[in-house]
């Protein structure tokens, strides 16, 4: 079971923040720049909210809003759930799943550390099973040392 500790140590460091008191516009621009879909808004080093493309459309969008008008703060998501280093990738696709959110914070001692996405929580989950299945090939055909 792959542990995000490990996870983080095989992927791109950079997690991508942005300041609540930053303009739609700008986040929707390093968003671009950086081909992600979300930021993690921080004052300082505390985390505050989580700003993605699905809020974008739904809060600036569809509302008529001004993205060069409309501060981060006013549309970031402020319950952001988060996950450790030391759990699993399977603890975390379960909270997403509850949460109903594509990427969490991974936090330790109050500090953020990483990103995680779906998509890294679900390759990781298919490398953990096909290491599985190549384990017990190979103890059927007796070929395991």
């Amino acid at each position: 079971m792959t542990i995000l500790r490990r996870l983080l140590a095989q992927k791109d460091s950079n997690v991508w923040t942005i300041d609540p008191n930053s303009t739609v516009y700008d986040a929707i621009e390093r968003m671009s720049e950086k081909d992600i879909g979300s930021l993690i808004v921080v004052e300082g080093e505390k985390v505050v909210g989580m700003l993605t493309e699905r809020l974008y459309a739904r809060e600036v969008i569809l509302k008529g809003r001004s993205s060069a008008e409309t501060q981060v703060k006013e549309i970031m998501e402020t319950k952001v759930p988060f996950v450790e280093p030391h759990n699993n990738a399977d603890e975390s696709m379960a909270i997403m799943i509850n949460e109903f959110v594509r990427y969490l914070p991974v936090m330790e001692d109050g500090k953020l550390v990483g990103l995680v996405s779906m998509g890294d929580l679900v390759k990781a989950k298919v490398a953990d099973q096909e290491f599985i299945i190549d384990e017990m090939t190979q103890y059927i055909h007796g070929t395991k040392r």
